[in-house]
């Protein structure tokens, strides 16, 4: 997992540009909150206990659930709460390894104060997501979209599509006109599958890998996506600027 080379930091130039959506569905680790060193220490304690090398679990361990992740190695352990046990234990031993994502928290509380229509959509489960907002002091959406909701993670498009469904957002054009922010390549694949258009951050994975994903920008964090009116636009739509994109 690897963010943007220095060398490629430059061509995050675009000038604003402004665009309006009915929703916003955000990803959680890497575009919210940056947990891998908090997950790194988790799965090697996994890995120590399977007796699996921790990089081997690593390589495909982002962005999928663990309970795909698991049941790769040991298929007893695969069931919903196990995962769930685990996965709360992680902001609780390791949450002074996470950060937040520049801008996060600026965005999520710009969002709830206009109560805009909002949800995080997750690979991780419901204890690890809630963990995470409370042991960050972040907000807390109305729509939750955790790992448990879905049959098949992401690059499926069935949790953004829950996430669509959940905001009450559900005709087509409704549908084109839903943000999902995205770090990962798998989730901004799901994001594209479900309708949606893509913000790719550039945080945990290079930009070849965002733009090869089909994201519709690429900037560096969430500094770089922010509310451009205080108020919902007509008809409940919500205005966002989008600065200093990848030029491509």
């Amino acid at each position: 997992m690897v963010g943007p080379d220095s060398e490629s930091e430059g061509a995050f130039r675009s000038p604003a540009e402004t665009h309006t959506f009915a929703g916003i569905l955000l990803d959680m680790d890497g575009t919210i909150v940056n947990s891998t060193a908090a997950i790194i220490k988790h799965w090697h304690k996994i890995g120590k206990e399977l007796g699996v090398d921790p990089s081997v679990i690593l390589q495909t361990a982002h962005g999928r659930r663990s309970i795909e992740t698991l049941a790769l190695y040991d298929q007893s352990r695969a069931n919903w709460n196990y995962v769930s046990h685990i996965e709360g234990l992680i902001p609780k031993e390791y949450g002074a390894d996470a950060v937040e994502i520049p801008g996060a928290r600026s965005l999520l509380a710009s969002l709830e104060h206009i109560n805009a229509p909002w949800a995080i959509v997750s690979s991780g489960t419901r204890a690890l997501v809630t963990g995470w907002l409370d042991v960050m002091s972040l907000s807390h959406p109305q729509n939750l979209i955790v790992a448990e909701d879905v049959t098949v993670g992401k690059p499926a498009p069935e949790c953004y599509r829950l996430g669509i469904d959940r905001l009450g957002l559900t005709t087509e054009e409704m549908r084109a006109e839903i943000l999902v922010i995205e770090d990962s390549p798998a989730g901004v694949v799901a994001g594209k599958a479900a309708g949606c258009r893509v913000i790719g951050l550039a945080t945990t994975h290079s930009i070849e890998q965002i733009r090869e994903s089909g994201a519709d920008w690429i900037v560096q964090d969430l500094r770089s996506v922010t509310l451009s009116s205080k108020d919902v636009a007509v008809h409940g739509q919500i205005q966002i600027e989008i600065r200093n994109a990848i030029q491509y």
